[in-house]
């Protein structure tokens, strides 16, 4: 404030890792930003979004830093290959740069650290040389620790890009992101809780085994434990991903419950009552009730909506898997149904 006042300059503040500060660190923060004391710059490896509060966040401008490229890792590289002090010492041979670019994922420290790993594993030559081999690299990034926080935005991108790897029908995609999660130290039992959802949203009647096979996965993943797990929640993973989908059973639910909000109270029609008491029964429980099981093929077609739905459709099944055949025989059930294909041809 009080350069601000005398000297009409304003303070450059540099936080860094700023998702550190809790909520009531930067908010107060906040009105030294809006007056303009300061010039506030952030740096975090988190996504803003998530870590930094929205007061904050909305007044401020968003830069994304990428992940650097080929090009500049190799500028990095050769400058530490001649100037560190321990580096230039020796004369070092790298057999596959881009084997050791691919491994840093764009990020200088690790490559560099994976380096430093790798001159730790092999001894100089007499003539002071050092052979770094793509078996020594692929050693060295293995030995290095896998960044991943199970509550970050790694975290959530890793899963959801399981997740979508089975629902578009990738078993080679599904099972890379498995091993991804895994290696990183995931909890098994949060895969197979998630396979078991995506066994019902996503597959659904097109192959109702699949709920099945994901419940005993996370049963089976439970009672094993790592690392024999990975072998189950492969298992089910690629099984998953190669099935027919659908998700006829989740719209439908979603579209019920819209309509269950928008008319909370409509009346139960009379025939589906319960009537437990002769009184309840005079006043019509349960009156007209057809028994299904009366009835060829255990069927009759009567009205179990209120009367404002009594021709909705919900639950609409797709034309593939196992589910083909209930929409065949739904269609040949109901005449709304029936009214619905003759529309839709």
């Amino acid at each position: 404030e009080t350069n601000l006042k005398y000297y009409s300059k304003r303070t450059i503040l540099f936080i860094d890792e700023i998702h550190r500060f809790n909520k009531a660190q930067q908010s107060v923060l906040l009105n030294s930003v809006e007056n303009g004391t300061i010039i506030l710059i952030g740096a975090t490896t988190e996504n803003p979004s998530f870590e930094i509060i929205s007061p904050l966040l909305s007044r401020c401008q968003i830069f994304v830093l990428e992940p650097l490229g080929v090009k500049e890792l190799n500028t990095i590289l050769e400058r530490a290959l001649t100037k560190d002090e321990i580096l230039s010492k020796f004369k070092i041979h790298i057999e596959d740069r881009d084997l050791l670019f691919l491994y840093s994922g764009g990020d200088a420290r690790i490559m560099l650290n994976a380096l430093e790993i790798a001159l730790k594993i092999v001894k100089p030559t007499p003539e002071n040389e050092i052979f770094l081999t793509k078996e020594i690299i692929s050693e060295a990034f293995q030995r290095r620790y896998f960044k991943y926080d199970k509550s970050g935005e790694e975290h959530y991108n890793l899963i959801s890009a399981f997740i979508k790897s089975i629902r578009g029908s990738d078993p080679d995609a599904a099972v890379y992101w498995l091993a991804r999660m895994l290696l990183a130290g995931e909890d098994p039992k949060f895969i197979a809780r998630r396979l078991i959802i995506l066994a019902s949203e996503d597959i659904g009647n097109a192959e109702p085994y699949a709920l099945t096979l994901a419940t005993s996965c996370f049963t089976a993943v439970d009672y094993v434990g790592m690392p024999e797990a990975r072998i189950i929640l492969a298992q089910v993973a690629t099984y998953l991903a190669s099935c027919p989908k659908s998700n006829s059973a989740y719209i439908a639910i979603e579209e019920a419950i819209e309509d269950a909000q928008k008319y909370p109270e409509l009346p139960v029609p009379l025939h589906l009552r319960n009537a437990p008491t002769k009184l309840l029964k005079e006043l019509g429980y349960g009156r007209d009730y057809k028994y299904s099981h009366d009835f060829p093929e255990h069927f009759v077609e009567q009205q179990f909506l209120p009367d404002e739905l009594k021709n909705k459709i919900y639950y609409r099944p797709t034309e593939l898997g196992r589910e083909k055949i209930l929409k065949e025989r739904l269609e040949n059930l109901w005449s709304k149904r029936k009214q619905n294909k003759k529309v839709n041809k």
